[in-house]
């Protein structure tokens, strides 16, 4: 088991993924990346508004 495949099973083990069907797994993981994409967008907002503000 290499590095990537460890850290993929720890991430199925932590959210208790290993126990959905795959169609759950997936839905999971796109509203995750949604979420993800909103936080990025937030961050690089703030960063360009209040720190490139000085």
């Amino acid at each position: 088991m290499n590095w990537v495949q460890r850290k993929v099973h720890l991430y199925n083990v932590t959210f208790g993924l290993y126990m959905l069907d795959w169609w759950e797994r997936c839905t999971f993981n796109i509203l995750v990346i949604v979420l993800m994409c909103f936080v990025v967008r937030y961050i690089t907002q703030f960063v360009k508004r209040y720190i490139f503000l000085w």
